[in-house]
């Protein structure tokens, strides 16, 4: 098959599935690893697709890409950042952790910690955590997205402000460069900015690929955050406002 036709028939399997691994691409290509790399690449150049580690998606500043497809994106990313941020959650705190599939995958790791108090409004996270006997779980109440088990709405806010809690871990769609913080749905962007009001100390965790990643709502400032969790060095002027502002940074 020539080159140009692959790409075209890459570039219609992200658009059908948000994301795809290269593992896919070369079961369904019959080519070598490398070479699907090389037409990710490509068309990562042309900017038709972000590429990510194991595979390639598309962004879009107004739908998110599929649950199903996010839990796979950039995995092992997310499990070094859960690692490193967890480490600094002592026993016997309080937090919140908000919507995400890096927020679930930090939950995972907060299985080693004891007798931990948690507010969320995601229900991915609420199952993963009862597991503890020590933990005391919450779950925000509110309407309930079937996408991705996220609880959002008036009422998800209203009940988080009846809180105060030591940490706030906060997960993102993307940020741009001049350190605004952006996802896609409003209402659960209300939400977060509660708990980031009443968190003593914001961890924010967002590997490489939610740098430069538009989405349509504005939820904040890096800045607000305390700590930034990350895999690889973010653009110089997030460096730049995180020196600014005294946020400490953590690349894992």
């Amino acid at each position: 098959m020539a080159q140009r036709r692959r790409q075209d028939l890459i570039m219609e399997l992200i658009q059908q599935n948000g994301f795809v691994t290269t593992e896919q691409l070369v079961d369904q290509f019959k080519v070598t690893p490398q070479t699907i790399r090389r037409d990710l690449n490509e068309l990562a150049k042309q900017k038709k697709l972000r590429r990510h580690h194991g595979g390639a998606g598309i962004d879009s500043s107004t739908v998110n890409t599929a649950y199903q497809a996010r839990k796979i994106m950039d995995l092992e990313a997310k499990e070094r950042i859960a690692e490193a941020l967890v480490e600094l959650i002592p026993d016997n705190s309080s937090m919140f952790i908000n919507i995400g599939t890096t927020t679930e995958t930090i939950a995972k790791a907060l299985l080693e910690k004891n007798n931990l108090q948690i507010v969320t409004n995601n229900l991915h996270v609420a199952s993963i955590l009862s597991a503890k006997e020590d933990f005391h779980v919450i779950i925000a109440g509110g309407e309930v997205r079937n996408r991705d088990g996220g609880i959002v709405g008036e009422a998800t806010r209203d009940f988080i402000n009846q809180f105060k809690m030591d940490f706030g871990i906060i997960g993102i769609s993307g940020i741009h460069n001049d350190g605004s913080l952006l996802d896609f749905d409003y209402r659960e962007v209300r939400v977060a900015q509660a708990i980031i009001a009443n968190s003593n100390q914001v961890l924010l965790a967002a590997d490489h690929s939610k740098f430069g990643r538009n989405a349509m709502v504005r939820l904040g400032s890096i800045s607000q955050a305390d700590h930034v969790f990350t895999d690889q060095q973010p653009p110089v002027e997030i460096r730049q406002l995180l020196t600014e502002h005294n946020v400490q940074l953590h690349i894992v």
